[in-house]
């Protein structure tokens, strides 16, 4: 390596001169290069680049993805609170433009940062990806893979997700009814059940299923204090396990069953009452009309339907690089509106359309506080680079919601008659 002199400054001045260059602004955070030297804000969150093969990543993807690599591999990690870190790389994104898909480099922008690159050493073939990253084969939205995209995410193991969860292991948006300190994660949890349970107004004998009942939180709880025979179907074997073992525990097993199980292969209908929680968004883009269609025949008439889904904008569907790459690989979320035409096109009346992205903030942070406090807990169970992905996975999803760009909705339907009678009551809203 060369003087300062000859290079033009210290490894973080000349990152910094880059950033402001292509990314159109000085740095949001500090800076910390390998070599110690610090350039940016002197106060909030410091960017500490330990490597220099992170930049090489960012060389080859100059975007989301690029840095979520170089985070997981320990090339880039934060000193301070991360999520502030996030929050002021995104408000400097939007201020710029530049959400949507990362840095814009025109020829000048990339033959600087190869020059810039050269100089420190950097340049040479594309990274590996992490290991924890998805491999998946086949066409999209197959039986086989929608199997191997969920056994990805959810076979993690059943003891990450005991460490993680609430002890129902409700593994979606709680809702949160009191403020008070004590009403915690699994009140919270409770609570959702117990609203869902309302929607779909429960009732002892009814036959209720379950579409993609995870660990078995909804199917239990229906069964337990509703006296519903329920069916849940999951593609994880150890959700199914997992689920199996505790209906016996419980004594439920003549009023509730756990299937391995794809959707499209239910056929055991008319049910009273079905159930999917944000199950949905695993669906697809062009399968979801397919799974819209399935839903509205396996119910009875005056049967109801209760979809949890997360939702997001027109300007960012899918799930986005990360999560796609990282968490759940083959995800896909609209505006909700597209859900509720989608539905509606199926047959099915929409009655009730309840936003919840405001309990989303709070639920993941519950999940984030309980990884941070576990967290060497979950690096001996799973290992660094997973364990820094869900840290990464939950900051961001938290920021997502609470900044809008995603939300999360309880949407209510039913299968009139061939008459058009819904059987639900004049006053339209006896859950609330």
């Amino acid at each position: 390596m060369t003087t300062l002199e000859q290079t033009g400054g210290t490894v973080a001045d000349q990152l910094a001169t880059l950033v402001a260059g292509v990314a159109g602004g000085a740095l949001p955070v500090r800076l910390r290069a390998w070599d110690g030297s610090e350039a940016g804000p002197a106060t909030g969150p410091t960017l500490v680049v330990r490597d220099r093969m992170a930049l090489r990543r960012l060389l080859w993807r100059p975007n989301e993805l690029g840095l979520a690599q170089a985070y997981i591999a320990g090339e880039l990690d934060v000193e301070g609170d991360l999520a502030d870190g996030l929050r002021q790389v995104w408000r400097h994104a939007r201020d710029r433009h530049l959400a949507g898909g990362g840095v814009r480099m025109g020829t000048a922008d990339r033959l600087r940062a190869l020059r810039t690159a050269a100089r420190l050493g950097v340049l040479g073939p594309r990274p590996a990806a992490p290991d924890a990253q998805a491999k998946l084969g086949g066409r999209l939205h197959t039986k086989e893979r929608d199997r191997a995209a969920i056994s990805y995410h959810y076979d993690l193991s059943n003891d990450f997700y005991q460490l993680l969860l609430d002890p129902q292991l409700a593994y979606s948006c709680a809702y949160w009814t009191s403020a008070a300190p004590d009403h915690d994660l699994a009140a919270a949890q409770y609570d959702k059940l117990e609203l869902i349970c309302r929607k779909l107004a429960l009732r002892p004998g009814m036959r209720m299923l379950d579409v993609g009942c995870g660990w078995g939180s909804l199917t239990i709880h229906a069964a337990r204090h509703h006296g519903v025979h329920v069916t849940g179907v999951t593609l994880s074997a150890q959700q199914r396990d997992f689920a199996t073992a505790r209906i016996a525990e419980l004594g439920l097993a003549d009023r509730a069953e756990i299937r391995l199980q794809d959707y499209r292969d239910v056929a055991d209908g008319p049910y009273d009452a079905i159930a999917t929680v944000e199950m949905g968004e695993h669906v697809g883009d062009g399968q979801y009309p397919v799974f819209a269609a399935g839903l509205h025949d396996l119910l009875g008439p005056q049967g109801r339907l209760l979809v949890q889904q997360m939702s997001r904008g027109h300007h960012a569907p899918g799930g986005g690089a990360f999560i796609e790459s990282y968490v759940a690989p083959d995800m896909h979320m609209r505006p909700v509106g597209e859900t509720v035409a989608l539905l509606e096109a199926a047959g099915l009346e929409v009655r009730d359309v309840h936003a919840m992205r405001e309990h989303y903030v709070r639920t993941v942070a519950a999940w984030l506080d309980t990884l941070e406090e576990r967290w060497d807990a979950v690096v001996d169970l799973v290992g660094e680079p997973v364990a820094r992905v869900w840290r990464l996975y939950l900051v961001g999803g938290a920021l997502t919601f609470e900044e809008g760009r995603m939300g999360v909705d309880q949407i209510l339907a039913v299968r009139r008659t061939a008459d058009g009678v819904s059987g639900v009551p004049l006053s339209g809203e006896e859950w609330r």
